[in-house]
């Protein structure tokens, strides 16, 4: 099981519909695929039409139980989707919290690690989606992941956003003795914008190796796909946004 944390410092940057897009992509292929909620605003599960505050159970579950998660546990907090093969892990407003609940708790950090191992058997992929602010939530999902992607919109407030999740994955690497394979990916471009190009040429100074060669061009089918609750892929299979995601994940399977 592969898991892929999808992560940044910033809202409004492409992370919701990166996780969505390449997670729809590996179900197309007939791979099983998990995505994970770790944002109290839940936009990952309001995309497919859950509501999860009206749901039994959650991720939230996961991380307030007294004992670990079993198997069935995990299993019994998931909700399927209109895509065969692709389920999601729900979240709900009540993450908020956690940090406050129990952000100094011993071990805190494994929870989700630990959580997903009991169903490794029963996916090819996780692909987390993170909440923009570094807590417990982003730690356990950095923690879990083999690889972290970091979209990236091309404007210069999201660049900072970028600096401070660099930050963020070399304190952690170094708390975790672990080294982030990590993939920056330039979103929401726009080639007729000075601000766009100047973004990219920025990007690819800076950061060299750890920004993808290509870019996820600005498109409107991932707005109208998330409203019939479909991977755009799905919907729109030929889109310009849809085949740089399918390019983005040859890279990221390379």
């Amino acid at each position: 099981m592969k898991i892929w944390t999808i992560a940044n410092q910033k809202g409004g940057v492409g992370k919701t519909t990166t996780t969505v897009t390449l997670g729809g992509l590996l179900a197309q292929r007939g791979e099983r695929v998990l995505l994970v909620d770790t944002d109290p605003h839940a936009s990952l599960s309001y995309y497919f039409g859950i509501d999860s505050e009206a749901l039994s159970t959650s991720v939230y579950d996961i991380f307030v139980r007294e004992t670990p998660a079993t198997t069935d546990d995990v299993l019994d907090c998931l909700c399927p989707t209109k895509v065969e093969s692709m389920y999601v892990l729900p979240a709900t407003m009540a993450l908020a919290t956690l940090d406050r609940q129990m952000g100094t708790q011993q071990g805190m950090g494994l929870v989700l690690k630990r959580a997903l191992a009991q169903v490794a058997s029963d996916f090819d992929y996780v692909l987390l989606d993170c909440p923009p602010v570094l807590g417990v939530l982003m730690v356990n999902a950095l923690a879990a992941c083999d690889k972290v992607v970091i979209p990236t919109q091309t404007e210069y407030l999201a660049l900072k956003g970028l600096d401070r999740m660099i930050h963020t994955l070399d304190i952690m690497g170094t708390s975790l003795n672990k080294s982030f394979d990590t993939l920056i990916v330039p979103t929401m471009f726009d080639k007729r914008t000075n601000a766009a190009l100047a973004s990219q040429k920025r990007l690819m100074t800076d950061y060299g190796e750890r920004v993808w060669e290509s870019v996820i061009p600005i498109d409107t089918h991932f707005r109208d796909a998330s409203q019939v609750h479909l991977p755009a892929n799905v919907e729109y299979p030929k889109t310009r946004g849809v085949l740089a995601y399918s390019r983005l994940l040859k890279e990221l399977e390379r």
